[in-house]
């Protein structure tokens, strides 16, 4: 087709692979689309939207005549459409001269954006648009097409080996020229300095048509990256956002919206408001969305890591280095670390406190060892021992500090409102511990923390300096500066850039940190001796299932019943698994915080404390007072989560217990009616039974009175019903509306059924073997404990 026939239609292509950007058409819904349920369509969407399959053809083909789509503004991230909207250019490059006013008539502003771009757009923005597609069957994010499609852009276009492949051309040797620069179409302030994209000196001035191929090398892959990262990463609150700006940089935003609210909103007020609810978007990522993070996390570290060591002289770096390769220099600090910081404070702020978790977890730790994606395989060793991190990396750790140090605390708050009995709770601390506690990682975010405490000197040529974020200072590119030297000032750098000039700094290895591990070593102590507990309960259970237990010859606990956990219904393998996960966690953090054998078994002997005299019921964390016991912030949380119960008994009649699930309720209050009316019209005789001395009366006591229900009621100020006869003998049939006394007695009938004896032999067998049982058990525990019957 032509050049013009398929630029009427690209649009609408675009849409209908990837669905319209409200979600109302879903599209080829690739996130829900597998080879293993869908073969034939997931091997022609791949094929179809490969880099080099006709989709991405068209795309260049298009690029080539620098055709532009519109993309509405409205659907950007919150932070980013909010300031545009106020005419404040956000700092990525990507908006730069591409915002532009509607015409006469038109809604909303447009970014301008060429058939790469566009196309880009509206793959990365679909994880966010389609979260609520249909879903008729369970689907593996990891096997989606979308998942694999994801990864092969970012294979093609941020390769570890080789350089990026070249554009499909439709002119033999020629070449898809790079984007152009463009004069802005509006007038707009910019956050802080200025800022310039890192192709400045490869494609800024350089015709379109006579592009470098240097140039031709670097755009695609800066745009693809930049794309990805506005899209999944860049939403936070305004809260959040104003604290990533240096001072100076709030200075000026303040009075660009002043002199712009005075201008057209005519109150300074009413902008503020409205930006301060422009800013605050509704973000939930789900968690395909951070599986999807995780991938790039882990492609930008292998990236990253495929860096060419640098020559010795550094003459011959600057005329030898490609383009590819300095953008691996700067990938992570410029394009990542600051929206990924933010993202992850924002998972670990809101993310419900389940097991949906893991996935967030595993995405931070993918970050916090790019070690693990480095080229160098390591040493191949008998002994199971940990790695050890080489020095090399502890230039990362130190710029990346509040990835670990901050971001650990917040775990460990999440750590302390978790049930740690579940075994998937348990793998996640186990995981973090795990990752912390290798070998001189420790040591090394010591280091870190000691440079970022050291006092600032004032030297002369670093007065004019700020503390400010890769982003906000420029390109990398564009004019190299000479390396910093002083690991102290890059810490600081790091901290206050994500951080604000007034935060306070919590250390990782400080007492206040410390009293938080102490205190989740005390809970892991707890969750093991509650996970033994039910352990011990599931083995008695089991023993105690025989097959006249069911016949309901055991006693039986009217009172209460077992609040179990879902260690119950997984088994004893799960049980055995979470006793290890916990194990091996605490030993992990005892070997990150020195935690001596002492306090250890201090903490032990304080759980076992609360242990009753059969070493299995633990009774809540309390405190006594003169009101009583008085539940401690533990004991309010062991109640919740169902680690320990106070033991609550049934103190009233057994015959107005409420129904149970095992009992039939009409049976129930039909029973309760006709032993009432024995009750009352054999009331005395059963006095005079009761009353004898031989071996009737006993028969009748243990049978009919209820020893402890006397005393109570003798001594209680309440006034007695004498008709009711609740305190006196009584005959009780509410034992008759039992499931399982009644399938017992026809289990009985048919059997006896089966040997001809009729009905009249059957209730005769009923009846003896009834009588039978009651003067055994009167003879011999007489006294003892009255039955419920």
């Amino acid at each position: 087709f032509s050049l013009k026939e398929l630029h009427g239609i690209f649009q609408w292509l675009v849409e209908s692979i990837f669905g319209s950007l409200d979600g109302i058409i879903v599209g080829w819904n690739l996130r829900c689309l597998q080879g293993r349920t869908n073969p034939n369509e997931y091997s022609v969407a791949l094929d179809f939207l490969d880099p080099s399959g006709p989709m991405m053809k068209l795309v260049y083909k298009l690029q080539a005549e620098e055709y532009r789509y519109d993309f509405p503004v409205s659907y950007l991230p919150g932070p980013v459409k909010a300031s545009i909207q106020e005419q404040v250019l956000p700092e990525c490059s990507l908006y730069h001269n591409k915002v532009q006013f509607p015409s006469s008539g038109g809604l909303g502003l447009n970014l301008a954006l060429n058939p790469f771009e566009y196309y880009m757009f509206y793959f990365a923005i679909s994880l966010i648009t389609q979260k609520n597609s249909p879903v008729t069957h369970h689907v593996s994010p990891s096997n989606s097409a979308y998942f694999i499609l994801v990864d092969t852009y970012l294979k093609c276009f941020l390769p570890t080996e080789g350089s990026v492949l070249p554009p499909p051309s439709s002119n033999p040797g020629g070449a898809i020229p790079s984007p152009t620069p463009r004069s802005p179409a509006v007038p707009f302030s910019s956050y802080g300095m200025h800022h310039t994209s890192l192709l400045k000196r490869h494609i800024a001035h350089q015709p379109s048509v006579n592009a470098d191929p240097a140039s031709q090398e670097i755009w695609r892959s800066e745009t693809l990256l930049q794309i990805f990262v506005e899209m999944w990463l860049h939403h936070y609150s305004l809260e959040m956002y104003q604290k990533m700006q240096s001072p100076h940089v709030k200075l000026e935003v303040l009075h660009y919206r002043l002199s712009i609210s005075s201008k057209h909103h005519g109150s300074p007020a009413q902008s503020s408001y409205q930006a301060l609810h422009a800013y605050q978007e509704s973000f939930k990522p789900t968690e395909e969305h951070v599986l999807v993070v995780r991938l790039l996390v882990k492609h930008l570290h292998a990236f990253s890591n495929s860096l060419k060591p640098e020559p010795l002289s550094p003459s011959a770096h600057s005329h030898t280095a490609s383009p590819l390769e300095e953008f691996k220099r700067v990938v992570i600090p410029r394009f990542v670390q600051e929206k990924l910081y933010i993202f992850l404070q924002h998972c670990f702020g809101h993310w419900p406190l389940d097991a949906s978790f893991r996935a967030v977890l595993e995405m931070w730790l993918s970050y916090l060892q790019p070690w693990r994606y480095a080229p160098e395989k390591p040493p191949q060793s008998t002994e199971p021992l940990p790695r050890s991190v080489p020095e090399k990396w502890a230039s990362f750790i130190q710029e990346n500090l509040l990835m670990y140090t901050k971001l650990f605390v917040g775990f460990l708050n999440r750590a302390l409102r978790t049930d740690l009995v579940s075994p998937k709770n348990a793998l996640m601390v186990f995981r973090v511990a795990k990752v912390f506690a290798q070998p001189n990682l420790a040591e090394m975010i010591l280091k870190g923390e000691q440079l970022f405490l050291e006092p600032e000197l004032v030297i002369p040529h670093r007065q004019h300096r700020l503390f400010m974020s890769p982003t906000l200072g420029g390109s990398f590119l564009s004019s190299r500066s000479p390396a910093v030297t002083d690991a102290s000032f890059k810490v600081k750098s790091h901290v206050y850039s994500l951080e604000g000039q007034d935060f306070q700094y919590k250390q990782m290895f400080g007492a206040e940190v410390r009293n938080l591990v102490l205190k989740l070593a005390q809970l892991i102590c707890q969750a093991q001796q509650t996970a033994k507990s039910i352990s011990d309960h599931s083995a008695e259970t089991m023993a105690s299932q025989s097959f006249f237990s069911w016949f309901r010859f055991t006693p039986l606990e009217v009172n209460g019943s077992y609040t179990g956990n879902d260690l119950d219904e997984i088994g004893q393998d799960s049980i055995k698994k979470t006793d290890e996960y916990l194990e091996k966690a605490l030993e992990y953090l005892c070997q990150i915080f020195k935690l001596s054998e002492a306090q250890l078994t201090q903490m032990m002997m304080k759980c076992g404390t609360a242990q009753d005299e059969n070493g299995k019921k633990q009774l809540p964390d309390c405190i006594p007072s003169e009101n009583g016991l008085i539940l401690t912030p533990l004991g309010r949380y062991q109640i919740i989560n169902g680690l320990r119960r106070f033991e609550l008994q049934y103190q009233g009649d057994t015959e107005l217990q409420p129904i149970r699930s095992y009992e039939n309720a009409a049976l129930v209050r039909l029973l309760f009616r006709l032993s009432s009316v024995l009750n009352q019209r054999f009331a005395d005789q059963m006095e005079v039974l009761c009353s004898r001395d031989d071996f009737v009366g006993r028969l009748c006591r243990y049978h009919l009175t209820n020893p402890q229900l006397i005393q109570k009621i003798r001594y209680s100020p309440m006034v007695r019903d004498r008709t009711s006869h609740s305190w006196g003998p009584r005959i009780s049939l509410r034992f008759l509306a039992s499931y399982r006394t009644l399938i017992s007695l026809l289990m009985i009938y048919f059997l006896a059924s089966w040997f001809y004896v009729g009905p009249v032999g059957c209730t005769f067998i009923i009846l003896t073997g009834y009588f039978l049982y009651a003067v055994i058990m009167t003879f011999f525990f007489e006294g003892w404990k009255p039955h419920e019957h």
